[in-house]
């Protein structure tokens, strides 16, 4: 276990990131899963720049790598146009 006051504050710091990061990365995730489950496209275009704003605040936040946001989001453009 830690002795110094500052690995304890840092440990504690720690936990509760790493708690909220979780939270908030999950959510982008089922969010994505929404959008692909989609069969409509008029839905799918609405729900598309909530998403897309969501991979982009993770990304600016490093919950996620920018470059991991930017391929989601190419994907899901991509499923959003192929639909009919």
């Amino acid at each position: 276990m830690a002795n110094h006051q500052s690995s304890i504050k840092r440990i504690r710091q720690t936990k509760v990131r790493r708690l909220h990061n979780r939270y908030y990365a999950k959510t982008a995730r089922n969010a994505v899963r929404a959008l692909r489950a989609t069969e409509n496209k008029d839905e799918a275009q609405a729900l598309y720049p909530k998403v897309c704003s969501m991979l982009d605040k993770l990304a600016k936040k490093h919950v996620i790598h920018k470059n991991k946001a930017g391929n989601l989001k190419s994907k899901l453009s991509a499923y959003v146009n192929k639909l009919a």
